[in-house]
């Protein structure tokens, strides 16, 4: 094929997937608003979110990971015109994602403890531990809200959850400034505030998904009348094994990064701070990646539907080369404002932070370095992720993500961190490691199957 038949789907790629990428940018922007907020109170504050948004990073992988085994059956049977067989995938997964996400709140507050034995900073501690309560709580809202998103995606309707979204970020931020600062008669509560509004905000975001979907002709029958309780057991077992190797694979790599983040913690606070910042700034592009990957999922389970292999095919190929020009775009940025961006979550203007805030942005700036040569792999592995997920292809891609993130970029974070001077360097030289090592597996699998597809669908 011509490249022409490739970029002639740009467009219509970037029209699907940019409700997508606004969307969970919007997520990222609740984490955002939190730091750049908490940041302002000193780098131990930035690091307690650092240290409790960690072990939400690890709940929520899992969550929002199972989750999107709703989208390609939701894809599949719209692709069909099946509205009862997407209606059951859509029932069994709320169901799920109900369960998992109570589960994960349980969890999480088992874990509160680790705190104490990881040797992180004893002041970020104490004040992570009211913060990760309250967030969380969040976890069940969060993962209910994936499970409206993530059928609404199949459906193709992947502005709603982006609506939603940003409703939940002004609600976010208007908390924050209150129970952060004590504005407007609040009470001052720095830390905890920030937690106040990322609860409020997500509870606010199930509602109102559910009901913009509900006043859609499209997705009405689908939303409304739901009997949660009358489940089939193949669709559970299809969903389970669909769901938990997407989950894992989620995991870990969420696990590696949630690592980075604790291996920085050993180091000291203004490590740890700049990990979260130079996290944050590489968590933003992430998503423009994670947008084109979801549109992935969506066209390629569309057209699995229609046994359309060939197009499956081509369609997968043109989000992969538009993935690439945008990490081009991004890689340059990181280069360009190293040493700029990082400032954005820091009062400059308080000269008794000064030291530790110049070294935090020193050590930031160098990590988005590493961020910038790494959107390249990260974008394609988790383009070629969401297309192999599309094709419901999950249980092979899970077994490349366990060798890529911890047989081979941890062990390399560990040993250049601890073992080495390059400190928190060589924790991101061990994730770039990591993420090269699956783009190329991921990205040979998803080669090789669609190349089976179409061959199969010859003969």
């Amino acid at each position: 094929m011509a490249l022409a038949d490739y970029t002639k789907e740009f467009k219509f790629n970037i029209k699907l997937a940019t409700p997508v990428i606004l969307g969970m940018l919007g997520h990222q922007v609740v984490a955002l608003v939190d730091n750049i907020m908490v940041g302002q109170l000193g780098s131990a504050e930035l690091a307690a979110v650092s240290l409790g948004n960690s072990f939400m990073f690890v709940a929520m992988s899992l969550g929002i990971g199972f989750s999107t085994a709703i989208t390609p059956l939701v894809a599949e049977a719209d692709g069909e015109g099946n509205r009862e067989k997407g209606k059951s995938s859509f029932k069994h997964g709320l169901f799920l994602c109900i369960v998992l996400g109570v589960a994960l709140f349980a969890l999480v507050m088992f874990s509160k403890p680790l705190m104490y034995i990881m040797s992180q900073p004893p002041e970020v501690v104490d004040l992570a531990m009211p913060y990760l309560t309250l967030v969380a709580a969040s976890l069940v809202p969060m993962i209910i809200f994936q499970a409206f998103k993530q059928f609404s995606d199949g459906m193709s309707m992947t502005r709603f959850p982006m609506y939603a979204t940003i409703v939940a970020n002004l609600v976010n931020v208007l908390l924050n400034y209150m129970f952060i600062f004590g504005k407007f008669g609040a009470p001052e509560l720095g830390v905890v505030g920030a937690a106040i509004g990322t609860l409020a905000s997500r509870i606010v975001m199930v509602f109102y998904l559910w009901y913009l979907l509900s006043r859609q002709k499209k997705s009405r029958f689908f939303v409304v009348g739901i009997k949660i309780f009358t489940l089939s057991q193949a669709m559970l077992k299809k969903l389970l094994n669909l769901g938990f190797p997407s989950a894992m694979q989620m995991f870990f790599e969420v696990g590696i990064f949630t690592s980075a983040v604790w291996l920085s913690g050993i180091l000291g606070k203004n490590p740890q701070a700049a990990n979260q910042i130079a996290l944050n700034l590489a968590s933003m592009t992430f998503m423009v990646a994670m947008g084109f990957s979801v549109a992935a999922m969506i066209r390629v389970g569309n057209q699995k539907g229609l046994q359309q292999f060939r197009e499956l095919r081509r369609v997968a190929i043109s989000i992969f080369l538009l993935t690439s020009v945008l990490s081009l775009i991004f890689a340059l940025g990181f280069i360009l404002f190293n040493g700029d961006l990082p400032k954005i979550f820091l009062d400059y203007d308080n000269l008794a932070l000064f030291a530790d805030n110049h070294e935090v942005v020193k050590l930031a700036s160098q990590l988005l370095i590493i961020a910038a040569i790494f959107q390249f792999t990260d974008g394609l592995q988790v383009v070629a992720l969401g297309a192999l997920r599309g094709m419901q292809d999950v249980k092979l891609p899970t077994l490349f993500t366990f060798i890529a993130y911890w047989i081979i970029g941890f062990p390399i974070s560990y040993y250049l961190s601890m073992h080495t001077s390059l400190e928190s360097m060589g924790i991101w030289i061990g994730l770039l490691a990591g993420l090269t090592a699956s783009a190329i597996m991921l990205f040979i699998r998803f080669n090789y199957l669609s190349k089976k597809f179409i061959q199969l669908a010859r003969e």
